[in-house]
């Protein structure tokens, strides 16, 4: 998913890339693509570029935000490939799968009803007709795609087939776990998502060490128009409390008081300086978390076949223990976002987590020494 315009993407891939570098130092490592496929289960209108860029236009409009940042943003997502070449991807994408190991994760990889034009369902994505003398997956996830999900799209035999062919899989969720041992008997390993796994905080020299801002500021981080009417509300009345502004990241908000055009790196250290965070999604409830921000994180189910949250970060805040920062109850926003996270519970989880995954890693990957484990 390196290539998606999205934080998450972009960080989740390189720190995967680091992951592995650092679990073998001795591996060649590099970025390769897969070949988009045509979106499941979409409306028609949504499965050409043009008819998504028309959709995600309208969204972008329908939210009541001040012009200037609808266009800030509209130049962020034009703009966002600029960022590519900080992240190591070569300048046009790579199908050339002639490698020792295959490695395919992390994000949403697995999720073969992808609406999304530049990804759809490809079966690329699951290693299908890879001449790769082994593939693996780390962290990798069906999204909310689900064992009926599948079933009734009558994908079953094609995904079991494909992921037969590895030789190590991993997942990062429960329900990602029960869909793989429903296709193929076995239950994978689950990992954290490599933009935990991986510290970025004291590796990566490029998060700047200084803050970006003196004044005090609350993030909302999530896709444009995603707060509702009382979650704008009440994030507006906590700000206005604590003398604070509102930054938003990733879309543009209602409440949000500056969209900020940042690099991934930069968005690292926006998160790191903030009075506390609003986020509905996956990876910013991640940044989140690697910083010890004050977070609350507002959980979508799946309603009327709609695209939900609730398998990816259920799982996630109960990894960690942070179950108590889902907020359900739009009340309970100003007390959330006024209490500490317990840093010292929260670097205990990630120290047995970033072990396991380096473990699983050189043990999945094996090396050049190693030719079993290269197939």
């Amino acid at each position: 998913m390196q290539r998606i315009y999205n934080y998450g993407s972009s960080l989740q891939a390189y720190g995967l890339k680091r992951l592995i570098e650092d679990s073998l130092p001795e591996a060649a490592v590099s970025f390769v693509d897969f070949r988009p496929g045509q979106p499941l289960g979409t409306a028609p209108a949504a499965t050409t570029r043009l008819g998504r860029t028309l959709l995600k236009v309208r969204e972008y409009n329908a939210t009541r935000a001040p012009l200037v940042d609808k266009l800030r943003f509209f130049n962020h997502k034009r703009r966002y490939s600029r960022h590519f070449d900080q992240l190591g991807l070569p300048g046009s994408p790579v199908h050339d799968l002639d490698l020792d190991v295959q490695v395919i994760g992390s994000d949403e990889v697995f999720n073969a009803f992808q609406a999304n034009t530049n990804v759809g369902y490809s079966r690329d994505l699951f290693g299908h007709g890879s001449p790769a003398r082994r593939i693996v997956s780390y962290a990798a996830s069906f999204g909310n795609t689900t064992v009926a999900k599948i079933d009734a799209a009558g994908l079953r035999g094609d995904l079991a087939d494909d992921l037969s062919g590895f030789g190590a899989i991993s997942v990062r969720d429960g329900n990602s776990a029960d869909v793989v041992e429903s296709l193929v008997g076995t239950r994978p390993a689950i990992h954290v998502d490599p933009a935990l796994a991986y510290d970025f905080l004291r590796r990566e020299p490029r998060i700047p060490a200084t803050r970006r801002t003196e004044e005090p500021y609350v993030i909302v981080y999530g896709y444009s128009g995603r707060l509702g009417p009382q979650e704008n509300r009440a994030l507006r009345a906590h700000a206005d409390r604590i003398g604070a502004r509102i930054l938003t990241f990733g879309g543009v908000q209602e409440c949000g008081d500056r969209f900020v055009d940042a690099d991934p790196f930069e968005l690292l250290a926006w998160f790191r300086d903030a009075e506390a965070v609003l986020t509905d999604t996956f990876h910013g409830t991640i940044f989140s978390i690697i910083n010890h921000v004050p977070f609350a994180t507002l959980v979508r189910p799946s309603v009327g076949g709609g695209y939900g949250n609730e398998e990816k970060l259920g799982h996630l805040l109960a990894t960690f223990g942070l179950q108590g920062r889902r907020l359900d109850d739009i009340g309970d926003l100003a007390s959330l976002l006024a209490e500490p996270v317990d840093a010292g519970a929260v670097d205990a989880v990630l120290a047995t987590e970033r072990e396991r995954s380096v473990e699983y890693l050189r043990t999945a990957i094996g090396s050049p020494g190693d030719p079993g484990a290269l197939g």
